[in-house]
């Protein structure tokens, strides 16, 4: 296996570390400031120019293989280094899920019409997206549950359901929803579920709340969502009845590779952040850096994250050259691996800063909550590890005794 990366790759790297220390990360505190005086779900301004400066230096729709040209292997360092800021580096970079999955749906599903109508502008960053799968009434751990309806009538779709931790539809940005019901209980498990395109404006669709983590509303919110008896044409229908449950494993493949680099990025920021405060830090006479105690912690991050690091490399490596299937055990454990590990990092930084790693006066209490809900969003850990499992007592050993 070999992880090197492209020489687009790597000019790339050394461009995006340029953006993020002379613009990313001095715009952490405007970004902050103006959102705490301005209501929760508006777009800091901000934003904008991050966007402009990113496309200026061609940092924009890197994740998107057919745009960008890149492979897998060659984005998932660029995802880690965007994860140092995972707020503001992805979306100036029009790289912030849930778009990136919904335009990788797009590309490989949608019709020319489709394309034009909303992948266009969704490369272009003119409009946001939100992806509605998981449902309050039913365990979204298994998409086989969803009961939202998706009925024929005539030339039309008429959906019924009611979803939750819809991710960016409280943005006033987001314009369009891929819905995911069923289209025929009577099907096989894998069948039943079809994609609809349901643009926001859409009669009888209803945002009942936001909703937030860890106490925190994000700006681009996760919202629950109702959909009463709302119609939208058949040619909104992503792919065949049916396809609804392959086009969500299609969705999920690469994004679980952005997800876990982005997590080993907010791990690298917090062992950095970590280092830092142990150097300068003083009680029991010298720095915290000379106490046994803090150098485990330091050591045993640095020994994770680079753990963690070659496993998604890896995965990335075999998505590359045998696709999503060929990788799903490695998809799976890195949904696993990456979360738990950063959620670890982050931690023993905490307990380095103290008091002050749970104030909002440094990032760690905030990478702390994601660390953790990336536990979950995508599916739990319970649900990856069972699927590893199940893999692994399939196999056959050379040996044993």
């Amino acid at each position: 296996m070999d992880f090197s990366l492209s020489p687009r790759a790597a000019e790339l790297s050394e461009r995006l570390w340029d953006f993020m220390r002379e613009h990313v990360f001095p715009a952490e505190a405007t970004y902050r400031d103006w959102r705490a005086e301005n209501p929760d779900h508006a777009t800091p301004p901000v934003l904008d120019d991050l966007k402009r400066e990113a496309r200026r230096r061609g940092l924009w729709n890197l994740f998107l293989p057919a745009v960008s040209g890149l492979d897998n292997v060659d984005y998932a360092t660029l995802a880690e280094i965007s994860g140092w800021s995972p707020v503001l580096a992805p979306e100036a970079m029009n790289c912030a899920a849930p778009d990136t999955g919904n335009m990788e749906i797009l590309q490989m599903f949608g019709t020319e019409e489709q394309r034009s109508r909303w992948l266009e502008p969704l490369l272009e960053g003119r409009i946001r997206s939100a992806f509605a799968m998981t449902e309050p009434g039913v365990a979204g751990s298994d998409a086989r549950n969803i009961a939202t309806s998706i009925v024929r009538d005539g030339g039309d779709y008429v959906v019924n359901g009611r979803k939750w931790w819809i991710t960016g539809a409280a943005d006033e940005r987001c314009e369009i929803f891929v819905v995911m019901g069923r289209t025929d209980p009577d099907a096989p498990a894998h069948r039943q579920q079809s994609m609809l395109l349901v643009p926001r404006g859409t009669p009888g669709v209803r945002i009942v709340r936001h909703l937030p983590i860890f106490g925190y509303q994000d700006q681009h919110g996760h919202s629950e969502i109702a959909f009463d008896d709302v119609r939208v044409p058949a040619g909104n229908r992503i792919a065949a009845e049916g396809d609804g449950f392959m086009i969500a494993q299609a969705r999920l493949g690469p994004g679980r590779v952005h997800h876990a680099m982005r997590a080993i990025g907010m791990a690298e920021r917090a062992l950095a952040l970590m280092v830092d405060r142990a150097r300068n830090r003083h009680a029991f006479g010298g720095p915290l850096a000379d106490q046994g105690v803090v150098r485990d912690l330091i050591a045993q991050s640095r020994i994770e994250i680079d753990q963690a690091r070659l496993l998604v490399l890896k995965t990335a490596w075999l998505i590359d050259r045998h696709g999503a299937k060929g990788a799903a055990t490695e998809i799976g454990a890195i949904k696993v691996a990456a979360p738990n590990m950063a959620a670890a990092v982050i931690d023993r930084a905490i307990e380095v800063f103290g008091g002050a790693g749970v104030s909002d006066d440094f990032p760690l209490a905030y990478f702390y909550s994601w660390a953790r809900v990336l536990r979950i969003v995508d599916g739990p850990d319970a649900v990856h590890r069972r699927s590893v499992a199940r893999e692994e007592l399939r196999r056959e050993r050379p040996y044993v005794g």
